[in-house]
């Protein structure tokens, strides 16, 4: 693929140095910004910062993702690829949009969810809409089929829409979102690159590369937040990672989930413990596990530590044990002779893959540390509090 006059290779190396070069000088203006328009995020009760701090600064991710991942796709010469950039600009548009505008005075939650499900059926069904009637191979799909392509885009619908409040609801303290993402982006674009699938693995790059401009504000010590503006677009983004990684037949189909485990379990952990409590689930709250640590006397940096310990001793192992080699040489080598080379031997043949067990263990374990972890917290905070009390 040719993009914009560039060859292959040199856009693979060119663009992700630009990116992360377009992200910080982006954020550098938007510290100036915050602090001019006083986009100054207080501490408090539901707050794990003690300083004030401007807030915002994701909008630079935002701007070297369009130009840099979007916009080279503009100019492929297949439409497919054109219109799938058009869909992902469009959805981190309104995503980033809708951020940008709670950050500046607040917005219902039912007017985020609503923007948010607008953006990921755009996302979806944009190429889908504008897919060549070429690449319907059975011909004219049947009602039955448009129903059910319905309810499973509604149903990746909702999974990008809880990634993109996950990740929102994780992003509390210094560097640990932007680590966290940086972490995924690269993990896939590895395995992408491992499985031959170069032009997701430079996509992917392109991604890590945008949050890295945006790091340094924010990690050790935070100069700039990065807000809903960008929180919501990191979500965004993340499941649409995840979808490059395994919505072609290489690497392993559970890859992404697996990558993205750490963050999972907290925030969907956190989302069961309060629901089951009776609490009011939607509202803001300080309960998450990083949040706990925090509470429990770790610095920022040494919570950050422990979920890239996590990332780093558990995820990535797994993750290169299940993509150790590319995954489908022959994609219909296990496949009865019946199926041919339907949709249904694709399927079959996804599902043979590796990491199912593997994804299993890591919940597992996480569910464990998750527990085991807020169970610590919970104690080393009743023990200060009675040292505090004797003093």
């Amino acid at each position: 693929m040719d993009i914009s006059g560039f060859s292959f290779l040199r856009a693979a190396i060119v663009l992700p140095i630009l990116a992360c070069l377009i992200s910080a000088s982006a954020v550098w203006l938007s510290i100036r910004y915050a602090h001019a328009r006083r986009l100054i995020d207080q501490p408090g009760q539901r707050r794990s910062h003690t300083s004030p701090t401007p807030r915002g600064g994701g909008i630079g991710i935002v701007i070297a993702v369009l130009l840099c991942f979007c916009a080279p796709m503009f100019f492929s010469t297949q439409e497919s690829i054109r219109i799938f950039g058009v869909s992902v600009a469009i959805a981190l548009v309104m995503v980033a949009a809708v951020g940008w505008i709670d950050d500046h005075r607040p917005l219902s939650a039912r007017f985020r969810i609503v923007v948010h499900f607008l953006a990921a059926i755009i996302l979806l069904a944009l190429p889908i809409l504008f897919m060549p009637k070429t690449a319907l191979a059975g011909g004219t799909p049947t009602w039955s089929e448009i129903l059910i392509v319905i309810c499973f885009l509604a149903v990746v619908a909702t999974l990008i829409v809880w990634s993109i409040n996950l990740h929102n609801f994780m992003d509390g303290i210094n560097g640990l979102l932007a680590c966290q993402a940086i972490f995924v982006f690269v993990v896939l674009a590895l395995a992408c690159g491992n499985a031959g699938n170069s032009a997701a693995t430079w996509q992917l790059f392109v991604l890590a590369a945008a949050t890295l401009g945006f790091l340094p504000f924010n990690f050790p010590r935070a100069r700039i937040f990065m807000g809903d503006v960008g929180s919501g677009a990191l979500g965004l983004l993340i499941a649409l990672a995840v979808g490059l990684a395994s919505g072609s037949l290489r690497p392993a189909l559970l890859t992404g989930i697996i990558a993205c485990s750490g963050f999972i379990t907290d925030a969907t952990c956190t989302l069961l413990s309060r629901m089951l409590r009776g609490r009011r689930w939607y509202s803001a709250h300080r309960e998450h596990l990083y949040q706990w640590m925090v509470r429990s006397g770790m610095s920022h940096a040494r919570v950050v530590a422990w979920y890239m310990a996590w990332n780093l001793c558990v995820v990535a192992p797994v993750l290169w044990w299940i993509n150790r080699m590319p995954v489908v040489s022959n994609v219909y080598a296990d496949v009865p002779a019946g199926l041919g080379t339907s949709n249904d031997a694709v399927i079959l043949s996804r599902l043979n893959d590796p990491g199912h067990i593997e994804a299993t263990i890591v919940y597992a374990l996480a569910i464990v540390l998750w527990i085991f972890g807020k169970r610590w917290c919970l104690h080393k905070m009743k023990s200060s509090q009675h040292r505090h009390a004797a003093a």
